[in-house]
């Protein structure tokens, strides 16, 4: 049997669409509010189609020495273009970028993970200093 981890995907996200962008201050003031960024496809556009959509994005912060991570967020995207006409003819689409704000006393490690309906879970990190 295989554990959840071991489907976990990552990769470089200049070459893959599914991986997920972290964007915010490398160091941060402790206690101070800060924008972070989640995009899928930033390089490469994922196609967010009804057959084919990002469905979730999960922000994670995990703080250095800890083994316990704090969600911050967890994002749906519902609207892929479907509708009862047929695939991809609805009114609305979602795009897969969301921004949050968050503030850390300490140092840590901000993780993102998205899921895609067809290639699955996927992961990404970023370091974040006080």
């Amino acid at each position: 049997m295989s554990k959840l981890a071991e489907c976990v995907k990552s990769a470089d996200w200049k070459t893959e669409k599914h991986v997920p962008v972290i964007e915010c201050a490398e160091t941060v003031k402790a206690g101070e509010w800060f924008p972070v960024t989640v995009t899928i496809g930033k390089e490469i556009a994922h196609p967010n189609t009804t057959e084919h959509h990002i469905v979730w994005v999960a922000v994670h912060f995990l703080p250095t020495g800890s083994k316990v991570s704090y969600e911050l967020g967890r994002f749906e995207f519902s609207a892929h273009g479907q509708c009862a006409t047929g695939p991809n003819q609805g009114p609305v689409h979602t795009d897969s970028l969301v921004t949050l704000r968050t503030k850390i006393t300490a140092s840590g490690t901000l993780c993102a993970t998205s899921y895609c309906n067809i290639h699955g879970l996927w992961e990404t990190e970023k370091l974040v200093t006080v």
